[in-house]
């Protein structure tokens, strides 16, 4: 089973996401499991599974760009006791296949993970048609389906074998791109339903998922410049999402939510729905994409244009202090 230390940290943040899944994380899974089966619309090699490909041949299949097709296939192939793993594009396995998902996983409840890649903003000057910014508030309306948003390479390794071990079908949303940030550098506990802390402060509580959370460790040492104590909440579990540790942010001034996704119906819609439910909470602040299509630039534009970056986050939440 996959450890996270220091070397394995260096090398999945090198891979990022899609590599330290495609890469490393399935060969572990078809070592154990002979009925697991790797599915993907065309991307096998930009989602670097020669390796797998090489060692297990008869547990993959290249559907070609036929997403909706991949789906189906799965759910068949799950209700005849295989493994199913499916992966493309974040927005193209969410919104071009949300039908199929909604029925033969939701309804139907075949347990089929499927793994969307680019997620976010990632996909820079490829523009608005890869831009995958809708898919978390889709894909928590959909009953039975749970939905997990690793922080990095090494710990999305790790929740792929949680998905594969949970009794529903799990969509795995991964952010960022090839030397991602790293927000784990040993292990730590990963359960649906859970998060990890990652940094203790009185003042703020940031909870963020994806590649955010490492945006959200630097904007919190910015804040503590300025006097200000905030803690880090990884939220990589969006659902079921972790409401004891929602609770916990009711001593804070100030609750904020940080994601690479649209503002509305992501992971702070899903706190803000929490908090609603009951008093004593402080304000929250959402932080994420705004409402509208964003002109195409490089990925660290994107997150600009969006206030994403940690200067940025730690002058909103400082002004929201105020």
């Amino acid at each position: 089973m996959f450890e996270i230390n220091r070397m394995t940290a260096r090398t999945c943040s090198m891979l990022g996401q899609r590599g330290s899944i495609f890469g490393l994380a399935v060969l572990d899974a078809a070592k154990e499991d002979d009925k697991f089966v790797l599915l993907t619309a065309d991307l096998a090699t930009l989602s670097g599974m020669d390796r797998y490909i090489k060692n297990y041949p008869d547990q993959f299949i290249n559907v070609g760009i036929a997403e909706q097709n991949m789906l189906g296939i799965s759910a068949g192939m799950a209700a005849e006791g295989y493994h199913p793993v499916v992966t493309t594009y974040a927005t193209f396995v969410t919104m071009r296949s949300c039908e199929q998902i909604r029925h033969y996983l939701g309804y139907m409840q075949q347990k089929v993970v499927v793994v969307g890649s680019g997620a976010g903003l990632s996909q820079g000057f490829a523009g608005n048609t890869h831009y995958t910014i809708e898919d978390i508030s889709m894909m928590r309306a959909i009953p039975n389906l749970q939905i997990i948003s690793p922080a990095d390479g090494a710990s999305a390794a790790k929740l792929f074998h949680v998905a594969l071990a949970s009794e529903n079908p799990v969509y795995i949303r991964l952010t960022g791109n090839l030397n991602c940030p790293i927000a784990y550098k040993e292990n730590a506990p990963f359960t649906l339903g859970g998060s990890n802390r990652l940094r203790e402060g009185s003042d703020v509580t940031i909870f963020a998922c994806g590649t955010m959370v490492s945006t959200a460790l630097a904007a919190a040492k910015q804040l503590a410049e300025q006097g200000i104590e905030a803690s880090v909440v990884d939220m990589y579990s969006i659902k079921p999402l972790d409401k004891e540790a929602i609770n916990a942010a009711k001593g804070s001034k100030l609750i904020v939510t940080l994601e690479e996704h649209s503002k509305m119906g992501g992971l702070g819609a899903a706190v803000a729905e929490v908090m609603c439910e009951d008093t004593g909470f402080p304000r929250l602040l959402r932080l994420g994409i705004a409402d509208f299509f964003d002109l195409a630039c490089d990925y660290d534009g994107l997150l600009h244009q969006n206030r994403l970056t940690a200067p940025q986050i730690t002058e909103d939440i400082l002004n929201a202090l105020k």
